[in-house]
């Protein structure tokens, strides 16, 4: 087994020769789609004509992955031999320029566009107290690199970097800077090791679960297809990310390919397979030509292909497109599709690790789950399982959306509280605004009330909570959001993304809309939501599919904890949120309104009358609701009721 030590010493060889002197200052600027829609690339080409302009040989432009920060983006950082990171956030060109000329040259802070307080770059000792999940981490740099660049940035240093280890630290399209943190050197040991049923135990002691959303054990998929008698057997990474705010897999993939491809070059190993594919949706670009580069630079240099490594070992990798349906999420209509079908699902067993693609057993694991297992041979099992709960180890990736402080992408420990990841790393609701409800699984989560903040985050204390994990969707709820209103937004896309191959699901989606359709304007009756409760349970116990099984969670965990706005919506016509507009009304306070006329002007249907300097009226029978006059009053005369 020297051979394989020797392949994987000469890589490192090679990318040591590409590192860059510790002299040189780098400029790290995102490259996600993220980023880009943000202008990223516009300050890339900033700094490369400073650079230019300036003759600066000793500065270097590095396009690095996601930083997860979406709600700063774009996102520059800056490092000088010997001084801490320093990180801006909301970089545009005049600001780009103004970091080169004030920082990079003149060592001078650009404070106002600093990411936290300027207190944090004034010293070069770490400020920050690691947790011990993070210190677990502590002697891989594959994992705290991270924390040694962003370790003391709120927002950052409350999270445990595992699967997204790489992003904001490397370039996406690196192998060589890949290597430079460990990578490869999971598949170095297994191929090293020379035993796959030993690489199968490991992922069963390190409690690895599919991050995908149904937590079944990875390794115990993995033991099932190596058992089969069928010779011939497949890996399928699944990146048919679908759910409504949720870019955790997508952001990946473009950040931090290798990982993936490493994960699933392991996993082929492990189970005997020679074939592996990607399941990505054609409407991530950006991920699919990283991944497709990165795969061509495996195999030339014998990462995949046959006899990898000297070893015997063949593995081939081949990215196929989703079109975007949401169903082929799941694993059986995923296969459907691949196989060229029409992605819908079938009954299930056989399992796909008994049948899956042309009937030969498939391992499915989504794009975290694998990211995760290189990690887990190089820090070891037992270090990855102390990290976790009892019965789910590592981390988990989530996408932190709506009513909160700091939105993007999120990794904790599992058995992280929810008031941790809200209040703490997202910095809390805005506006002096209520925590409503956090709602976690998108479309076929539920939403779970202030009451239960201090739930533990993992797959079964959420699912007795009345909700699921699911791939790692999290959105955040106010005071001013409708429980009703969410549950029919939530329904309206799973409705509208039904395969429509079993009633349950095609048909009791669509009555349930209807429901509450009448609800929310005002037309809802008590029998409806007797009628609603009892449909959505029927829908979740007979649908086919897990996609369609789940379809309920929204409505049925808004019935259990938000049972008193349906109440008011059906018995007392109102909605408390004052959000649906059948239910609302607009009024003008006489003793408020000054007579400006702006709410008049800005009316649609010309249903406010009156003088210039006197009260104005709201004609209830013309007014649509559209709350045009509520949005500019300057004087707080326009009512809400």
């Amino acid at each position: 087994m020297g051979k394989i030590k020797d392949q994987y010493q000469k890589l490192q060889e090679q990318a040591q020769k590409l590192t860059l002197s510790p002299d040189v200052i780098q400029i790290r600027v995102g490259s996600a789609t993220c980023e880009n829609a943000s202008g990223a690339r516009e300050v890339a080409e900033e700094f490369k004509k400073n650079i230019v302009v300036y003759g600066s040989d000793n500065v270097k432009l590095l396009t690095v992955g996601c930083t997860g920060r979406c709600s700063c983006e774009p996102i520059v950082s800056v490092s000088k031999p010997g001084k801490k990171m320093v990180v801006y956030q909301k970089v545009d060109r005049e600001t780009a320029h103004k970091i080169f000329v004030s920082h990079i040259k003149e060592d001078r802070l650009v404070e106002e566009s600093l990411l936290g307080d300027a207190s944090i770059y004034n010293t070069n000792k770490s400020q920050t107290a690691y947790s011990p999940s993070q210190q677990n981490l502590a002697g891989f740099p594959m994992t705290e690199e991270f924390l040694k660049l962003y370790g003391d940035i709120p927002f950052y240093n409350s999270q445990t970097r595992i699967a997204l280890r790489n992003s904001g630290i490397i370039n996406p399209e690196s192998l060589h800077e890949y290597i430079s943190r460990q990578g490869f050197l999971g598949l170095n040991i297994v191929l090293d090791k020379a035993d796959p049923e030993w690489v199968v135990d490991q992922i069963s002691i390190a409690k690895l679960r599919g991050r995908g959303g149904g937590g079944f054990p990875t390794g115990k998929k993995w033991h099932l297809a190596r058992m089969s008698e069928e010779k011939i057997r497949y890996v399928v990474c699944n990146a048919d990310e679908g759910d409504p705010g949720a870019f955790m897999d997508r952001s990946l993939l473009e950040s931090d390919p290798f990982s993936v491809i490493e994960g699933m070059i392991i996993a082929g190993y492990a189970i005997g397979a020679q074939k592996g594919f990607f399941y990505i949706r054609a409407e991530y670009p950006l991920a699919v030509e990283r991944v497709q580069k990165a795969i061509d630079l495996c195999h030339k240099e014998g990462l995949l292909g046959k006899d990898i490594w000297g070893t015997g070992f063949n593995f081939e990798l081949e990215i196929r497109l989703g079109a975007g349906a949401f169903v082929c999420g799941e694993e059986t209509a995923l296969i459907h599709s691949i196989e060229g079908e029409r992605g819908q699902p079938r009954t299930r067993p056989p399992y796909p690790v008994v049948k899956g693609l042309w009937n030969k057993p498939t391992v499915i694991n989504n794009v975290e789950t694998l990211a995760n297992i290189p990690a887990i041979m190089v820090m070891e099992a037992n270090n990855f399982n102390k990290i976790g709960t009892a019965v789910s180890g590592g981390t988990k990736v989530f996408a932190l959306a709506g009513k909160v402080n700091h939105t993007g992408l999120v990794e904790v420990p599992m058995g992280t509280s929810l008031r941790e990841v809200v209040f703490g790393i997202g910095g809390g609701i805005p506006n002096g605004k209520k925590l409503k409800a956090v709602q976690t699984g998108g479309p076929s989560g539920g939403l779970l009330p202030y009451s239960v903040i201090d739930t533990p985050i993992d797959y079964d204390t959420l699912a007795a909570s009345g909700s699921i994990m699911g791939s790692g969707g999290m959105i955040v709820l106010d005071e001013d959001d409708c429980a009703v209103d969410v549950a029919k937004f939530f329904l309206i896309f799973t409705q509208d993304e039904s395969c429509g191959k079993c009633s349950p699901c095609r048909e009791g989606t669509l009555r349930m809309l209807e429901i509450l359709e009448r609800i929310t304007s005002g037309n809802g009756t008590l029998e409806d939501l007797v009628n609603l409760e009892r449909l959505a349970n029927l829908v979740k116990k007979a649908s086919l599919c897990g996609l369609g099984k789940a379809a309920p969670n929204p409505v049925l965990s808004t019935l259990k904890h938000f049972r008193d706005e349906y109440l008011a919506h059906v018995v007392d016509k109102r909605c408390p949120a004052k959000k649906c507009a059948a239910l609302i009304r607009y009024e003008i306070d006489p003793e408020k309104c000054v007579g400006c006329t702006a709410c008049a002007r800005v009316c649609p249907v010309k249903c406010i009358t009156g003088e210039r300097k006197f009260a104005h009226i709201i004609d209830q029978k013309q007014c649509i609701k559209c709350g045009a006059c509520f949005n500019i009053c300057k004087f707080s005369a326009v009512k809400k009721t």
